[in-house]
């Protein structure tokens, strides 16, 4: 693990056990059944949750039916592709360089510690849960670091980058996009990006209940004007590809009974910001909110509230 990935291993706002715990796994040294085989401990081989194949820690961590499920519906399994997964070690090392986050970094750890628990339930208590639990449990688990009190530290800084003044004073663009699944839910996205096309911000929020695609399209910007207000942004140019909702904005048409009270709100949102105004591009040139988009529609619901868009688009793009 290289020295920089140690620091923020170290410095992240997570109990003390759990950084032991990582570096356990560095060094292979938690108690699988292949390990206390090794050392000649009469157990039986097989992955005491699965019962699929034998213990050793890339079943347990990667390969395990559980494992995968836990890391797919977190959002995180993104950040293990391409990786070598034979060593486990070298798969964490080089997922954790990937790591900048120090919320993700919460997250990719509360995995591991909820994967390692989960299987001590089985061995030690015969308990076995299934996912919908595990994944409150590892939701709460993260709750919990987040809302740890937080030593100051000159070094590092958990609040996150922060746009200079002179970005807030010139103009950025805000793309956004609308995605709908064949159920009652949907999701938006959208990106703000700087003069240089720079990602500033990225933000994706599901809307359950809602399948109408124009009023998914209309939730969206206005997510995406109430993050621009929120950044304290003065000059924003919203682009998107829903054409209708586009005229309508501009047009100050609020007369629609699908969209009346929420396109009436978003109107009033760009009347009260002079510097903000919103125009049409084709979806070849909003392939990003796109993306955003139907990451966020793909995410877990329980957990999409912590997912970090903006390492994972960075990762992506």
């Amino acid at each position: 693990m290289d020295k920089a990935s140690w620091v923020r291993l170290w410095e992240a706002n997570i109990p003390p056990k759990l950084k032991v715990f990582v570096w356990q796994l560095f060094h292979r040294i938690l108690p699988t059944t292949e390990a206390l085989r090794e050392k000649e401990v009469p157990v039986l081989p097989r992955c005491p949750v699965c019962w699929a194949e034998s213990e050793t820690m890339e079943h347990l961590f990667l390969d395990c039916p559980v494992a995968r499920t836990l890391w797919e519906y977190s959002g995180l399994d993104f950040l293990g592709e391409g990786l070598p997964r034979h060593t486990f070690p070298l798969f964490l090392k080089k997922l954790l360089s990937r790591v900048s986050d120090p919320s993700m970094l919460m997250a990719v750890v509360a995995i591991l510690w909820r994967i390692w628990r989960s299987r001590n339930w089985v061995v030690f208590e015969g308990k076995q849960f299934g996912i919908p639990v595990l994944l409150r449990q590892f939701q709460q688990q993260y709750e919990e670091w987040i809302h740890l009190p937080v030593e100051p530290n000159p070094r590092t800084s958990l609040s996150g980058p922060r746009a200079p003044r002179s970005v807030l004073a010139g103009l950025v663009v805000c793309l956004w996009d609308g995605a709908t699944s064949r159920g009652s839910h949907s999701a938006g996205g959208f990106v703000i990006l700087d003069s240089a096309r720079g990602v500033l911000f990225v933000q994706g929020t599901r809307f359950p209940g809602v399948d109408d695609p124009a009023v998914v399209e209309l939730l969206t910007p206005r997510e995406a004007l109430l993050g621009c207000i929120g950044h304290g942004f003065a000059e924003v140019r919203f682009e998107g590809d829903a054409k209708i909702v586009i005229d309508k904005i501009n047009q100050k048409d609020s007369r629609d009974n699908r969209m009346g009270a929420v396109l009436e709100e978003v109107i009033h949102y760009f009347a009260a910001h002079p510097g903000f105004s919103v125009r049409f591009v084709g979806r070849s040139n909003n392939r990003v909110a796109h993306m955003v988009a139907r990451k966020a529609l793909a995410l877990y619901p329980t957990t999409s509230r912590f997912f970090d868009f903006q390492a994972w688009l960075n990762f992506r793009m």
